[in-house]
């Protein structure tokens, strides 16, 4: 195992180099956007020349350059959250409540904060670069009572909504980054130079910046309309501030329905979240960027640079993700490179490449087999009380099966597991549940749940026929005859009970209180985001269903000592075992619907559609090798269910 230093060096000469070329390339964007939002801001349709000419000697000014200072620090600051909070594997909330609990983790409350202070700065610019009726927080005011006495100064109100506007759509990115997983960052499914990537995305940038800023600007103005008051009297009260009773205040209807105003306010957010934008569009481009691993090195120095090395990292995920990019990549279009694959070491005449990344790929998609093997036996209860052993025996025969020979390798830990929120759940005042049953089982408390659900899931009072049965729901759904006690009275020959022995009925248990019920009904697991989560670092085992499926493919020809046969059947029984359990979890209603994109976000929803890529990727793998080997395959040593669903392939009714 490589020592922390040499498994973090592609953080250090890589990434934040990355980082920093997409930070610049920000920095060198920011005069022309500025530059066009001064003309946007300043335009007079009146006097058009006039315009020009005061945008130009505005430009040249000391106050814009010092904003533009002021914005390229700004700039750098963005950027650098963006390198310390990017992941390649999105966060899903499964329910409201976790949700909620990532919105109100301390390091988002630092983000939210300093997103805060940011907008407070750009706004500021903004205002210095509007000008006029913007420019300062405070005007002074002379007094109408005498002509000698000194003026007071006065606060600008339009001033300080600009300021609080921008503190407030700070606020609003850092939260909808949360919600919308602007953090997470996606790998393009085609390759592209960067410019030509940059310019197909740079329509979408402005559309969402524009969108992004009317709803922030709406949700502003509804809440200075209702909370105006607090910021405008702790101003006055702390810089000693007075409020003009002559000027009209803009919380209120008419102040708001101000039609420049509003416009200020909509173009000013819009240039702050457009500037964010790029910088984050830049900083995707530049991290997902394709890099070329050696598959093997002559110097052992370099020897944890190499890709089989590489592959197995369990620190880095972008270095790993890059890895089986790059793997996917060569076993495609580097015929070479494929041959350094299946090359043998010397001396001994090992084929150490091909055994690393085969045993990786292998234990990739392992790992998520077992993972859909659990999900489905948690969801396949549905409420239905089962028993742990049950679960538990089909779970190791399962897992079992599927680790055969070469399979059952070191589990990957840096992964994406099946959250813990989709298995841990329970009823509040209600009776513990089994872990495998509690995520689905209705919560009989919910306003929302029927009647009918209410009867069938009650207890059954020990009086009761039915008590100590297992009955039909239709059975149970018909009320017990009259008869029954006493014709099995008669016919056990005991005496008939009074009805003054008769145990009256239990009191029904209270309620829970309406805060319980809040957090229970925020508690329930949403299905779709629970298989999105199951889902969410697929895409690095698409890239290993593609690595081995082209290398098995390239290995009818191009490999010459025969190293990827030995390992042959151990991939075709990962992949039938996965298409097995991938086919089950598409049975799942919430499985098969897909999400709708949401267009006005710059978060990017690729995971959402993640399973369907994996399905249809993995189809294709089985495919490319049968297709390939045909009739060959059945000389492969594997079990009679396999076969048979190896025999559909070969005659291509899958």
């Amino acid at each position: 195992m490589f020592s922390a230093e040499q498994s973090c060096w592609f953080v250090r000469k890589v990434v934040c180099w990355r980082a920093v070329a997409s930070i610049a390339w920000a920095v060198l964007l920011l005069p022309p956007i500025t530059a066009v939002f001064v003309i946007l801001s300043r335009f007079s349709l009146l006097h058009p020349i006039q315009t020009i000419s005061e945008c130009l000697s505005f430009l040249t000014s000391a106050s814009a350059i010092f904003s533009f200072i002021l914005l390229c620090g700004v700039i750098i600051m963005v950027g650098f959250l963006n390198l310390e909070y990017y992941t390649v594997i999105p966060t899903i909330a499964c329910s409201k409540i976790a949700l909620l609990g990532q919105l109100l983790h301390p390091r988002q409350c630092v983000s939210s904060l300093v997103h805060c202070i940011m907008g407070i700065i750009v706004a500021w610019c903004c205002a210095v670069t509007i000008g006029g009726r913007y420019e300062t927080i405070g005007y002074p005011v002379t007094q109408s009572d005498g002509a000698e006495s000194p003026p007071q100064m006065c606060l600008n109100e339009y001033h300080l909504i600009l300021l609080l506007a921008g503190a407030f759509v700070g606020f609003s990115h850092s939260l909808l980054g949360v919600i919308y997983n602007m953090n997470f960052v996606s790998f393009h499914p085609v390759q592209q130079y960067k410019y030509l990537r940059f310019k197909g995305s740079l329509t979408m940038v402005v559309k969402c910046s524009a969108t992004q800023a009317l709803y922030s600007v709406r949700n502003f103005i509804v809440m200075y309309f209702f909370l105006g008051y607090i910021p405008k009297a702790w101003i006055c009260k702390t810089l000693n501030l007075y409020l003009n009773s002559s000027a009209h205040p803009l919380d209120s209807i008419a102040g708001l329905l101000d039609l420049s105003l509003l416009y200020h306010l909509w173009i000013s957010a819009t240039f702050l979240l457009f500037t964010w934008h790029i910088t984050l569009l830049l900083f995707r481009i530049f991290v997902t960027e394709v890099y070329s691993f050696p598959v093997q090195s002559s110097f052992t120095e370099d020897a944890h640079q190499c890709l089989p090395k590489v592959l197995t990292d369990k620190q880095t995920m972008i270095l790993k993700f890059l890895a089986l990019q790059d793997l996917a990549l060569l076993s495609q279009h580097s015929p070479s490179r494929r041959c350094e694959v299946f090359s043998l070491s010397q001396p001994g005449g090992h084929p150490h490449n091909w055994n690393a990344i085969s045993k990786e790929c292998l234990s990739l998609l392992t790992d998520l087999t077992q993972r859909l093997i659990a999900y489905h036996d948690t969801v396949a209860t549905n409420g239905r009380a089962k028993s742990l052993s049950t679960g538990s025996e089909r779970k190791t025969s399962s897992e079992t099966s599927v680790g055969t020979e070469d399979l059952m390798s070191p589990r990957p830990t840096l992964l994406m597991k099946t959250p813990a929120s989709v298995f841990a759940r329970s009823i509040v005042g209600g009776p513990p549940q089994s872990p495998l049953t509690a995520p689905f089982t209705p919560d009989l408390d919910s306003p929302f749940a029927s009647p009918a659900l209410r009867r069938l899931t009650a207890p059954v009072d020990q009086c009761s026929p039915w008590f100590g049965t297992v009955q039909s729901p239709h059975i149970m759904r018909r009320a017990p005859k009259l008869w029954s006690t006493s014709t099995d009275s008669q016919a056990n020959g005991s005496p008939l009970s009074s009805p003054a022995s008769v145990p009256s009925p239990k009191q029904e248990p209270s309620k829970p209180s309406l805060l319980a019920q809040f957090l229970q009904n925020r508690k329930e697991q949403l299905p779709e985001a629970s298989s999105q989560a199951l889902f969410a670092d697929s895409q690095a085992h698409i890239w290993a269903l593609e690595g081995l499926s082209y290398l098995v493919q390239a290995s009818f020809s191009e490999d010459q000592f025969g190293v990827v046969q030995t390992t042959l059947p151990s991939i075709l029984s990962c992949m039938l075992f996965l298409q097995e359990a991938v086919d089950r979890h598409f049975k799942l209603p919430h499985a098969s619907s897909k999400p709708v994109r949401s267009a006005s976000s710059m978060g990017d929803s690729t995971y959402k559609t993640l399973r369907f890529a994996l399905r249809a990727t993995l189809k294709t793998a089985i495919y490319r090798i049968t297709t390939t080997f045909g009739n060959h395959l059945n000389a492969v040593q594997m079990s009679a269910e396999h076969r048979k669903r190896l025999q559909q392939f070969l005659e291509y009714k899958e």
